[in-house]
């Protein structure tokens, strides 16, 4: 008996591209896949394929008919409840084990819908994309998904030797990714989510270290603004038991317009998801900015304090304003959580640069930071201190021991 075959769902603007996605369809065919197809084209699909989900589905799906969005001849709107319709039925089948793959291409507005979709698919589910726009920034398209932004090299637009062979490798990619699934191990272990930044390294390798041995699993992110942003989607996706937050730094970017803002959602998964939430203030005495021609005028006329912490990297040590509206920003956080939260402050120092005798060590404005937050916070949530550092021992052994105290409630 021959194994069932993998679906694979490939999506695109039939209208525009048809011949395009004719020959991508024959190229997945030709590697032993089945393919569902889906237009998210507006106007009438080109190519020979059948179309199995039609663009009036998709529509529909995305709140609009098809007709109305034709008649209203907006292209941004149409790209807008195309890309929601496409998200809410690809997550639909992708559930429901009809489709184990993704595939894609185009340019702007097609790249846009299709990343729009692939980012409602989980973690670990197959996405390739053939993009215009895979050499450039592409934060926007991939989000905190695991999205494979395949480079087209040249325009999507006609067959010759070029485009097939980026056409054909790109199709032998999606099917090579769900020929196997990863082998599941039966000794996984419960997960636990950490945030960590340079800064905060040495804490994070010894609370993960501490509980590991205690029989949980540590998945580590790092605090860039897009691991922040990830941390919480993993979070809200429900594939972890409790979140470690001790670096909170992010939001010391977005208050003061730093390069690595995860936006003003971050701090909200855990009470999603309902997980226990232990919140440090690590390393919110730093801002981050790229090289110091980088720095915005205020902060350099101002005459702030800055350090190098690489031949890329600025920091901007935060002063006792932007912490007062940090600890009330983390405070409110905390307060709206339907989850066990609580806090931990080391009070000798907020990241390395924080400790004794370092280029941002003010354990003043630290206070500052720590008053802010226990006057902001509603009645209830747990506030304990740690005398030492972040990334004292003292403090890991501390922070893992509160976590499993709000895992036990």
């Amino acid at each position: 008996m021959e194994p069932e075959k993998k679906t694979i769902l490939m999506l695109g603007t039939f209208d525009s591209k048809g011949n395009e996605f004719q020959y991508l369809y024959e190229e997945l065919l030709r590697r032993g896949v089945a393919v569902m197809t889906m237009d998210v084209g507006v106007f009438k699909p080109q190519g020979h394929f059948h179309v199995d989900i039609t663009s009036e589905e998709v529509a529909e799906s995305g709140g609009r008919l098809l007709k109305d969005i034709r008649a209203r001849g907006d292209r941004g709107e149409a790209m807008k409840y195309m890309s929601l319709g496409a998200r809410s039925i690809a997550l639909s089948l992708q559930k429901k084990g009809i489709i184990q793959g993704i595939i894609s291409m185009g340019g702007g507005g097609g790249t846009s819908v299709a990343a729009t979709a692939m980012q409602g698919l989980p973690l670990g589910f197959p996405k390739v994309c053939i993009s215009t726009l895979a050499s450039g920034n592409t934060q926007e398209y991939v989000g905190t998904k695991d999205i494979v932004l395949f480079p087209s090299i040249v325009d999507i637009c006609g067959i010759n030797r070029f485009s097939r062979m980026i056409m054909s490798r790109a199709a032998g990619a999606v099917c090579g990714m769900v020929e196997l699934d990863p082998i599941i191990s039966q000794n996984d272990k419960p997960v636990i989510a950490i945030s960590m930044f340079g800064n905060s390294t040495p804490c994070v390798e010894k609370c993960s270290k501490i509980l590991n041995e205690k029989g949980f699993a540590t998945v580590i992110f790092h605090a860039t603004g897009s691991g922040g942003k990830a941390m919480e989607d993993f979070i809200v996706e429900g594939n972890c038991i409790a979140c470690l937050d001790i670096t909170t730094t992010e939001w010391a970017d977005e208050i003061c317009g730093g390069i690595l803002s995860a936006g003003s959602t971050r701090l909200d998964g855990p009470g999603k998801a309902h997980i226990p939430h232990l919140i440090v203030p690590g390393c919110l005495d730093m801002v981050n900015f790229g090289t110091m021609d980088t720095v915005p005028e205020k902060y350099v006329i101002a005459e702030r304090k800055f350090y190098n912490w690489n031949p890329m990297v600025t920091l901007m040590r935060t002063n006792e304003k932007e912490n007062e509206i940090l600890g009330k920003i983390l405070a409110e956080k905390a307060n709206e959580s339907l989850s066990p939260v609580a806090f931990l402050f080391p009070l000798e120092g907020i990241s390395i640069l924080d400790g004794v005798n370092q280029p941002f060590c003010d354990w003043k404005t630290d206070k500052i930071l720590f008053e802010s937050i226990r006057k902001n916070v509603k009645e209830g949530i747990p506030i304990k201190s740690v005398e030492a550092n972040l990334n004292d021992d003292l403090f890991a052994e501390a922070a893992v021991e509160n976590l499993l105290e709000l895992m036990n409630k």
